[in-house]
């Protein structure tokens, strides 16, 4: 489980606080995706040590960890001026499909191909980072998860993938995985 973001926003906490107090408020913008629907993080072997190693699990898990992030941060931190939100910038065609296997390229094309996504320009899946970042009535409020600018319908974890996945699932905004998760966060940078 990657967790340099994690050590990064705890590492600037101070400055976020002492920059909320200044000017109102601070934010921070967790990118996750629809892929967050493969799977919940899985406590009992979070690094796939015991079962085999899936790269759609383990990135639809690092998914759910970023929205998770965004529910404990808002937590523990609103009181000092700190509100955290996971954004869904949805498909968009980037360098980061130049390393897919043969078998992740078509796995998204049969997603495209059956509405799960369309790909996005960079300027569009920009746009709801900027919501996240920018947008008035999300100056105070956090823990949300946001697709195509606003929040998401919250649907059942035993839902499949939907068409355009604007939702996101139960497990992503659980509060009790989102504390249990920054405490092995926790464990795993210090």
């Amino acid at each position: 489980m990657l967790t340099g973001h994690f050590a990064l926003a705890v590492g600037l906490h101070d400055a976020l606080a002492a920059g909320a107090g200044e000017r109102g408020g601070a934010r921070i913008v967790a990118l996750t995706s629809g892929a967050h629907m493969n799977s919940p993080v899985v406590f009992d072997d979070i690094h796939f040590d015991r079962r085999a190693y899936d790269p759609q699990l383990a990135y639809g898990q690092s998914k759910t960890a970023n929205s998770l992030f965004a529910v404990e941060a808002t937590r523990r931190w609103a009181d000092d001026g700190i509100v955290a939100n996971a954004v869904n910038p949805g498909g968009v065609s980037t360098g980061l499909q130049r390393d897919f296997t043969p078998q992740m390229k078509a796995y998204l094309d049969r997603q495209e191909a059956a509405g799960v996504f369309t790909y996005k320009s960079v300027q569009q899946g920009a746009a709801t980072t900027l919501v996240a970042a920018t947008a008035p009535e999300l100056a105070h409020s956090g823990g949300h998860y946001l697709d195509d600018g606003n929040e998401s319908e919250t649907v059942p974890d035993d839902v499949g993938l939907l068409g355009n996945s604007h939702a996101v699932k139960q497990w992503a905004l659980d509060s009790d995985a989102a504390q249990r998760l920054w405490r092995v966060s926790l464990d795993l940078t210090r």
